[in-house]
């Protein structure tokens, strides 16, 4: 505790121009998917997010194979990927499969590739690691607008087609019936998934994206099934889950052995991981509670009609 108090008090961690740009791409990062992955999870396309997760991994090694900026690299390759798959319909069990097997790895093939290639021809090894499990304290401050500027864009889309979400979520068919433009809301809403996808991967990493993406909304959706409502608490889980993951990265330098921080990122998705458990079983000791509860209304019941009897 002492440690951790220095660090809050002392202000070398809100001093420190990495941690303000760590704070400022992951927590923004982290605010865009959450919202995101309200819907995503609604939908059942966790599995869409993963696969965007992975394929904006090409373009983010192709980037560092090239010497470019990941975050171009990460968005090209994430909105291209998203295009195609609401276009071919991934949505089918048996193309989902069949996408997996070939595009998929297709796409890590070609990821190893340039990412071997980037460390062989010279490039440092740590920016492989940081396309796979993602760096937060070694991001470079220019990319801060355009990270804002692309998050902005990715909410303004999931707003634009919320509505039509919903009522698909209900029901698809009442949705078209309705006069929704299911396809168009379809590709809106998987360019705007895409973008917080690869947001999240610049911050921690394409492996791990899919963690702050769906964790939060998992969480929010187990506390309340209000739309709006999950969107609120699934902002202030993942933003308070990478802002304490940040932190104790961070403060881990100074008691780890060897003087050797954890990774920003497995701070970021354990906490979320938590988070998402300690739901998971508030839940089931609620839901238990509550039929405790009723059981024990009915035998009051049951006995208050024997006792007219």
């Amino acid at each position: 505790m002492t440690g951790i108090r220095m660090g809050i008090f002392s202000g070398g961690f809100f001093t420190t121009e990495a941690v303000w740009t760590a704070l400022l791409v992951g927590g923004f990062a982290a605010l865009v998917a959450a919202v995101a992955g309200v819907f995503t999870v609604m939908r059942g396309q966790s599995f869409a997010g993963h696969a965007l997760a992975d394929l904006g991994a090409v373009g983010g090694s192709g980037a560092f194979l090239l010497g470019v900026s990941q975050l171009w690299g990460f968005v090209g390759a994430g909105v291209l990927a998203a295009i195609v798959l609401e276009v071919i319909g991934l949505h089918r069990v048996r193309e989902r499969d069949i996408a997996t097997g070939i595009v998929f790895g297709f796409g890590l093939g070609l990821t190893a590739l340039f990412l071997y290639l980037g460390t062989t021809l010279g490039h440092s090894s740590n920016q492989a690691v940081a396309v796979l499990f993602g760096s937060l304290f070694s991001i470079d401050p220019g990319v801060v607008g355009p990270v804002i500027g692309l998050g902005v864009l990715s909410l303004a889309l999931v707003m634009l087609v919320s509505r039509w979400l919903s009522l698909e979520a209900l029901d698809a068919d009442i949705a078209r019936a309705r006069g929704v433009p299911v396809r168009l809301a379809g590709v809106l809403f998987m360019v705007a998934l895409a973008l917080a996808v690869e947001l999240t991967a610049l911050s921690i990493g394409a492996v791990l994206a899919t963690a702050l993406l769906i964790g939060p909304a998992a969480c929010a959706l187990q506390v309340t099934s209000r739309i709006p409502r999950a969107m609120w608490v699934a902002v202030v889980v993942g933003v308070g889950c990478t802002v304490l993951g940040i932190f104790i990265s961070y403060e881990s330098y100074a008691w780890s052995p060897g003087h050797r921080a954890w990774p920003a990122s497995f701070c970021i998705v354990a906490i979320v991981f938590v988070c998402y458990l300690s739901t998971r079983v508030w839940n089931t000791v609620s839901a238990a509670m509550t039929r405790r509860r009723g059981v024990r209304r009915v035998g009051q019941v049951s006995e208050r009609i024997r006792e007219g009897n």
